[in-house]
């Protein structure tokens, strides 16, 4: 029987679909046929899902947010201050997050490392600032590009404003009091992980920059400011600790880098990030099983080997060309078949049907695992992997615990598969 509730709700989702328009990016459609394992194919010439194909399935949830979005003033980092630090009201400041009081000492200093656990006690309130500016941009920048509705671009290019431009409100372009550790440093390279969460916020702008929304002196400061934060990341001293990381942090520097360099033109950065990725990254992490130790190391061996594997289909997918693709790329002295491809074999399994995990559980969120892995989607485009694709449609798009959301950057897929 069809309740007027149920009435109600298909008559909304009617009207925003009668206002989705699809620009010439998106009109490809997919032609394709299901293979003996029932899972759809596409003809010859045709890819595995197309950005038309991700703006249908994905258009409740692009719009329920992005209409939510439009009702959120922007936020930075300028509205909260802490007295555990020096930082000016401009600086980016966070504590480390694994870092707890000492027992043993009557003011608690210095702090002592609990591997895997949150200190609840935390300043978090720029993080959290970044997060939601992480958020609410793409949302914003998806419902446009579907749209084309200037409201949509217009409100993420407040944000992008009040974060990037406003004297008043912008953030200094570095990271010198990011994961700070009480009694023991006042900002480390580490720290520089936090921001990963402007890489979809990068991808946004290339986006918007098309729109009216942005003017060409907007567009020039919002670049400089990724440009300036670009060369400290390379030059100063946190940011060259953070590059020669082995674990996911060193993989996450590179993806920023690389997401940065693509909005602003740094040809020298990109380049140094594909160097990275050849000369480091894939032969320091990738066993020849596929699997990370670095990351199975961990007291988080799902969460993080998961996490890795997202962020280096990240730099995979930004950084490849025709004459240096990445994801075929193998290491050196290793079976031609050590690409990235073999790491999302091994964990699909584990993806799939996580009680397969043979390894430990993580000391917190394990439940709360998996989600829509981006890792399953570029590298199943890459790989035209159909078995990726179906695995990554029937996963949940959008986690719901704090923890899990602030290592899940890439939450619009729309913006990555949509050309730019």
């Amino acid at each position: 029987m069809l309740t007027r509730r149920r009435f109600t709700q298909l008559t909304a989702a009617a009207a925003v679909a009668s206002t989705i328009r699809y620009p010439e990016a998106l009109a490809s459609g997919f032609i394709g046929h299901k293979n003996m394992e029932g899972v759809l194919t596409p003809e010859a010439g045709q890819p595995l899902i197309t950005a038309a194909e991700i703006a249908k399935l994905d258009s409740h949830r692009i719009f329920t947010a992005a209409n939510n979005a439009l009702t959120q003033k922007p936020i930075t980092i300028t509205a909260y201050h802490s007295d555990r630090t020096k930082a000016g009201p401009h600086d980016y400041f966070s504590q480390s997050d694994y870092w707890w009081p000492n027992p043993d000492t009557k003011d608690g200093l210095p702090y002592i490392r609990k591997d895997g656990l949150s200190n609840p006690d935390n300043f978090n309130d720029h993080r959290l600032a970044l997060i939601r500016l992480s958020l609410l941009v793409p949302q914003l920048t998806a419902a446009w590009l579907i749209t084309h509705n200037k409201k949509y671009a217009e409100h993420a290019a407040e944000h992008l404003r009040a974060w990037f431009i406003t004297p008043a409100t912008r953030m200094n372009p570095n990271l010198e009091y990011a994961q700070a550790v009480l009694g023991v440093s006042t900002g480390r390279g580490t720290g520089i992980i936090d921001t990963l969460h402007l890489v979809e916020v990068a991808r946004a702008v290339r986006h918007l920059e098309k729109s009216p929304a942005l003017s060409a002196a907007d567009t020039a400061t919002i670049k400089q400011w990724f440009s300036d934060y670009t060369n400290w990341m390379i030059d100063s001293k946190n940011g060259k600790e953070e590059e020669i990381a082995k674990n996911n942090h060193g993989t996450c520097w590179v993806a920023q880098v690389a997401s940065f360099a693509a909005l602003t033109g740094n040809a020298d950065a990109m380049a140094l990030c594909r160097k990275r990725y050849r000369e480091n990254l894939l032969p320091d992490q990738l066993a020849p099983d596929g699997s990370f130790p670095l990351e199975l190391a961990r007291t988080k061996p799902y969460s993080y080997s998961l996490f890795d594997l997202d962020i280096l289909s990240v730099v995979c997918h930004i950084a490849s060309t025709s004459s240096d693709d990445l994801w075929h790329f193998h290491a050196p002295n290793r079976d031609k078949y050590d690409t990235y491809q073999k790491a999302v074999d091994f964990y699909y399994a584990f993806i799939s049907d996580k009680s397969k995990w043979p390894f430990a559980k993580d000391v917190e969120y394990f439940d709360d695992l998996p989600n829509r892995q981006p890792s399953l989607l570029f590298a199943g485009i890459a790989y035209n992997q159909p078995k990726y694709i179906a695995l990554w449609k029937k996963l949940s798009p959008d986690p719901k615990t704090a923890e899990i959301i602030r290592n899940f950057p890439i939450r619009q897929p729309l913006l990555w598969i949509t050309h730019v």
